[in-house]
């Protein structure tokens, strides 16, 4: 993975918490996760898709998760109500966009996100792209942003867009 496309999500989670929060980020040292197990019990995930394809995965620990939902919504959410997974869904959304814009002169798409609760969750990834985990610490506790991209060659983009075209 080209390391340029580390900085944008570590300037977007910055902007974001701090904008949106005001709960300023510290953002510790990138290092390559081994193994499919999600860094904490709450995962936002974003697929990324066109010039630069992967998955970006926002993970908090639950007690770390309710704090920030809350501060998100103005009012005090547990992991069981409906809003909670639709806020940590828009967290990752605002980061992954943010740091989309960031992808000078490339066309980025990014999915709609999805939400999984629960201690021990696995994220599969594809086999071919390291994921590197950008951990980060906040005054509500820690949480991780882990980036599995990687992009795409012109030849497969221009082939797959010729592809679309003729069918």
């Amino acid at each position: 993975m080209d390391a340029s496309y580390i900085t944008p999500f570590v300037v977007s989670i910055q902007n974001v918490f701090t904008t949106m929060l005001q709960l300023p980020v510290e953002v510790g040292e990138p290092r390559i996760k081994t193994g499919s197990k999600a860094s904490h019990d709450v995962s936002g995930i974003i697929g990324m898709s066109g010039d630069v394809t992967g998955s970006i995965v926002l993970s908090f620990p639950l007690e770390t998760a309710e704090a920030i939902v809350s501060l998100f919504c103005g009012e005090s959410l547990g992991s069981d109500s409906d809003d909670f997974a639709d806020a940590i869904g828009e967290l990752v959304n605002m980061v992954s966009g943010g740091a989309k814009a960031g992808f000078d002169g490339k066309q980025v798409s990014i999915s709609c996100p999805s939400v999984v609760v629960g201690t021990d969750h696995y994220i599969s990834q594809q086999k071919d792209v390291p994921c590197v985990v950008i951990p980060c610490t906040t005054d509500c506790g820690e949480l991780s942003i882990e980036v599995a991209i990687r992009e795409q060659s012109r030849a497969a983009t221009s082939e797959s867009g010729s592809e679309v075209a003729s069918h």
